[in-house]
């Protein structure tokens, strides 16, 4: 099965009081993968945990 590809958008807190905002476009089977995956590259670049990062939207990127 061919993997499609997602956009996710969202926000990371950096500091206390500041939440950075992220689009990055994934390879992944299905939305909920996406979401995980993007979780676990934020989470492992940055050194946070998952409630310290909110996704926005998840959505496919058709075309290309």
């Amino acid at each position: 099965m061919a993997e499609k590809k997602f956009e996710i958008t969202g926000t990371y807190q950096e500091k206390p009081d500041f939440w950075k905002p992220f689009t990055k476009v994934l390879p992944a089977p299905n939305e909920v993968q996406a979401k995980e995956r993007i979780l676990t590259i934020i989470g492992s670049k940055h050194r946070l945990a998952r409630p310290y990062i909110k996704v926005e939207t998840v959505s496919e990127v058709s075309g290309e």
